[in-house]
């Protein structure tokens, strides 16, 4: 064990979240001394060098993921209208944290496998225990104590691979979608592969393989959820551009949703949600959205791609709404045969042979499991038993009373919630270990942010546990909320009576509405679309900053927003505090 050192912030992870945690912190406290530590080889979380594989792009195209005061301009080869490369997207993320002097300040190669919470004696409040590496696989334990910790590792850090019968016997790579870029020769050069999961991640395997010619057996479990749905980059008869369109206030009175009245707008929003005649508009839009996807994907056009065609209603989908951002059409490589799609479950597999349930089989040289990440952060906390007190998933039976009170507050605010899908099994025959069974809380996080229970302490939060489609303005605006926070300078009545009592309702409530609103992932972390907006308005609020950034009602209402309306936010915030 190496020698101990101290800081004043430690970080957690150098993806979006991390970096935009350490910018924040360091130009409010330029004399701070912050650590960042990243376990991979390189800093960008999922775009970090190693996990980026040839034609790898974002969904986002050019304009649409950036931080607000770091445009992502010419010098990264992308042009309007295209989709963003990874590539580009790790590159940008050096130079932003060269740009903010950030990238001195990271550890690489640097896994944290404990925390502790120290005692109220201690000048520190944690103590954590990480496992330094270098390039030839050797590694050092080390430890540093820390004043204030902000976990950012995200949703995208462990994966998750259902349990398959037989797989020990398979005798050719099993790989998880988080292999590709290790394993991309070994896929792209394959004869047949496999891939396991209707999601975007399988969406983007079975078009690598099959646009190098391989065979693609494409698996869609018969009892599971089906295929996520995709669309193109441009939705609606008036060809709209999706990222902007969900960023619409307009569009976004649509979704039911908790913390929607931040808005301002909450009398439209109980006429639309509240009424029968405004539920009927709701449900109008939602079929319109969705018919046109269908339309424009051609699903019904051929019975391969028929496979393709969502179970479930777009109403319902969170970030499993995703895009099509491939440079060829992907379904004409189904309708031809390059991809063939089995909606059927997995049996059991045996060497470079995968059963079904029934008595088919097919072979395959490599099987890919796109079955996504786990719900869990991948550090052990200390003392043992304080997860309930951090606000990550455990089992518990405190807070279903409470759980219970809100979920009946949600289906009266929004009656249209209580028509649920069925939440199935997402893969089937494949045995899942669940990483959030039912008897399991999900993250009960304030603002989806900070544990209830740490919150007069000022020295913890998480950032990344929420998914959307406006990663990167999320990212800056919870890491500026999250630092106002730990300096003492959010407006929360703490003086109050029943503030304790309110910040758990709050949470619980909030959190509760993600089982309700996108019950496929939103019962184990929030995950939305259509809400983003919203939950910004919330944190600005918070903040004491401007919610409405158009320049009139109707711009406020019909004109989306993006990266140049959340401009110089810090810089803002600053001036806001010192006027006070």
């Amino acid at each position: 064990m190496e020698g101990r050192e101290a800081a004043d912030l430690v970080i957690v992870g150098a993806g979006i979240n991390g970096l935009a945690a350490a910018r924040t912190y360091c130009t409010i406290h330029p004399s701070a001394n912050v650590v960042i530590l990243e376990s991979a080889a390189s800093i960008g979380g999922v775009w970090a060098k190693e996990r980026l594989y040839s034609g790898l792009r974002l969904n986002n195209l050019l304009g649409t993921y950036e931080y607000s005061d770091f445009p992502m301009d010419e010098a990264f080869g992308i042009q309007p209208g295209q989709h963003i490369t990874g590539e580009a997207t790790h590159r940008y993320l050096m130079a932003y944290a060269e740009e903010f002097e950030l990238y001195s300040r990271v550890r690489l190669q640097s896994r944290v496998e404990t925390v502790e919470k120290l005692d109220r004696k201690s000048n520190a409040a944690w103590l954590m225990t990480y496992t330094k590496y270098n390039d030839d696989g050797e590694s050092q334990r080390q430890q540093i104590f820390t004043r204030k910790l902000i976990v950012a590792t995200g949703v995208a850090s462990e994966p998750f691979i259902p349990t398959l019968k037989g797989a020990e016997t398979f005798d050719a790579p099993l790989l998880h979608s988080k292999d590709t870029a290790r394993k991309q020769r070994e896929i792209t050069e394959a004869k047949r592969v496999v891939v396991l999961g209707g999601a975007k991640s399988g969406y983007d395997a079975a078009y690598l393989a099959a646009s190098h010619g391989v065979e693609v057996d494409w698996i869609i479990s018969k009892s599971g959820r089906g295929a996520s749905w995709m669309a193109p980059p441009y939705v609606t008869p008036l060809k709209k551009w999706l990222e902007k369109l969900v960023n619409t206030r307009f569009l976004t009175w649509f979704s039911p949703c908790s913390w929607g009245e931040a808005d301002g707008f909450g009398g439209i929003r109980g006429f639309l949600h509240g009424t029968f005649i405004g539920r009927w508009i709701v449900d109008v839009f939602w079929k319109i959205l969705a018919n046109d996807v269908v339309t424009l994907n051609g699903y019904r056009d051929h019975p391969e791609t028929k496979k393709l065609e969502p179970w479930t209603d777009a109403f319902w989908s969170a970030t499993t709404f995703s895009i099509l951002n491939y440079p060829t059409h992907f379904y004409d490589l189904v309708r031809d045969g390059k991809i063939r799609v089995h909606v059927a479950d997995i049996s059991h597999l045996s060497p470079k042979t995968v059963h079904f349930v029934g008595g088919q089989a097919i072979k395959a040289d490599a099987f890919i499991s796109c079955t996504g990440w786990t719900a869990l952060p991948t550090i052990k906390f200390l003392p043992e038993g304080i997860e309930e007190q951090m606000g990550l998933p455990h089992k518990t039976q405190n807070v279903k009373k409470l759980a219970r009170k809100a979920d009946a507050e949600i289906l009266s605010r929004f009656p249209r919630l209580k028509r649920q899908p069925e939440v199935k099994n997402p893969y089937g025959g494949a045995r899942r270990d669940c990483t959030r069974p039912e008897d399991h809380e999900p993250y009960r996080l304030y603002r989806h942010m900070v544990p209830p229970d740490f919150i007069h302490d000022r020295s913890l939060g998480f950032l990344g546990t929420v998914s959307n489609f406006s990663t990167v303005l999320t990212a800056q605006t919870q890491a500026l909320w999250l630092v106002a926070y730990m300096d003492g300078k959010l407006a929360l009545d703490t003086c109050s009576p029943t503030f304790e009592d309110d910040l758990h309702w709050d949470t619980v409530l909030h959190s509760q509405f993600g089982k309700w609103r996108y019950p496929f992932t939103g019962q184990q972390r929030p995950d939305f679309v259509f809400d983003a907006v919203p939950y910004l308005d919330w944190l600005l609020r918070d903040l004491g900053l401007k919610v409405h950034r158009k320049g009139g009602l109707l711009a406020e209402i019909f004109e989306p927003y993006g990266p140049a309306d959340y401009r110089s936010l810090i810089e803002e915030w600053q001036r806001s505090v010192t006027q006070e």
